[in-house]
């Protein structure tokens, strides 16, 4: 059984609900932002590397689906995509298909869901991996359909940053510049709010002390609109986190953060407005607790009162049941434990797909031949007695 800290309730929530509410996700990356005009930003710097085309794999059509038993993937349903390196950014386009970041690389592929092979967008530029930094989290803008453009949270040698860029091939521009930056603990939680505030996870750098600083950036949940602009009269959202590796929606007004620990259990949190996760007295509890061989957590998705982990060091999907109050009811359940190994990010699509990535070649995990994978599973319904 899966060492879960939670607070009690009285009943899971079952899975299917989930399935069926995934598309209450599509608000973190659309609803409420309008353009006061057009936005694409001035061409800075080199510009990126892009794949050169391949007469032999065109772009396959969005939607058009891969003949049977065709393909790289062809042996296993759930893989999409094969043989990328340490894939960590992972965000869902709004026609099915998504967007992956290799972490060390740089580099952007297009990955689709009928498992048609996958196509190199572009290498985004500056990027240092060293430490745990990297290419980390990615996002939509919120006004995609318009400007195409794709948010970033990336390392670079001095720190880590914010950039937006075209995805049909830009130069990326700073939008939030100088979040300190170490060997450890880089953050890189990166999410479109409903309203269109961009909120930020950041990482302590293995010293604590910093996540308690209101002047610095490390340790927080920043918010700051589309210009790198702070929201909310703060340089901080929240405060007092160590590692906060990815961000997802909690209801309509509320967001999940993945707390991840150098020692101790990982964290879920539900973000306060002000709230300090810090050390008590002071600190808020956690939703939920992670032992740490189980732990690792760099993956966050969520929808009608289930939460879905993805864990690096657990090889598996934590799977959470919250009810109306967010309290952690009923018992856990785990999803492709030591199947495919360690498990980084997660979404979920609008037909109830989870789709994750595989951390093999991170320099931790036993990698397979055609690691590292990009996956889509269907979740199985969870068998209740009543509903949510």
């Amino acid at each position: 059984m899966s060492r879960v800290s939670r607070r009690t309730g009285e009943r899971a929530s079952p899975l299917i609900v989930a399935l069926l509410s995934a598309a209450l996700l599509t608000a973190c990356t659309g609803g409420g932002y309008e353009s006061a005009g057009p936005f694409r930003p001035k061409p800075e710097g080199a510009p990126p590397e892009v794949g050169p085309p391949s007469a032999t794999a065109p772009a396959p059509i969005p939607g058009e689906p891969a003949k049977p038993g065709s393909g790289q993937n062809a042996g296993d349903p759930n893989v999409v995509a094969s043989g990328l390196t340490v894939p960590t950014g992972l965000v869902l386009l709004p026609d099915g298909s998504a967007v992956v970041g290799e972490r060390d690389s740089g580099r952007l592929w297009h990955v689709f869901p009928d498992r048609s092979p996958k196509q190199q967008l572009m290498t985004v530029a500056g990027v240092d991996a060293a430490g745990d930094g990297g290419l980390l989290g990615l996002a939509l803008s919120p006004t995609f359909d318009q400007d195409g453009l794709l948010y970033a949270y990336l390392s670079t040698a001095t720190d880590n940053r914010v950039v937006r860029f075209p995805l049909s091939g830009g130069t990326p521009n700073p939008v939030l510049t100088g979040i300190p930056r170490g060997e450890v603990h880089n953050g890189g939680g990166l999410l479109f709010g409903a309203d269109g505030t961009l909120y930020v996870g950041t990482g302590d750098t293995g010293n604590p002390e910093l996540s308690e600083d209101p002047a610095s950036l490390a340790g927080k949940v920043l918010r700051i609109d589309v210009f790198g602009r702070p929201v909310g009269g703060r340089p901080y959202f929240t405060r007092g986190h160590r590692d906060v590796t990815a961000l997802c929606p909690a209801g309509e007004d509320q967001l999940f953060a993945t707390d991840d620990a150098l020692d101790g259990p990982d964290e879920l949190d539900v973000l306060v407005d002000g709230g300090d996760f810090g050390a008590p007295p002071r600190g808020l509890p956690p939703v939920a607790e992670i032992a740490p061989d189980e732990g690792g957590l760099a993956g966050c998705a969520a929808a009608g009162g289930t939460v879905f982990l993805g864990a690096l060091d657990g090889e598996r999907v934590h799977v959470l049941f919250l009810d109306g109050s967010g309290t952690v009811t009923g018992d856990p359940q785990e999803l492709l434990g030591g199947q495919y190994g360690r498990l980084r990010s997660t979404a979920l699509d609008a037909d109830g797909g989870l789709w994750l990535t595989t951390s093999n070649k991170d320099g931790k995990g036993t990698p397979d031949e055609d690691d590292d994978k990009v996956l889509r599973v269907l979740p199985p319904a969870a068998q209740s007695d009543s509903p949510l």
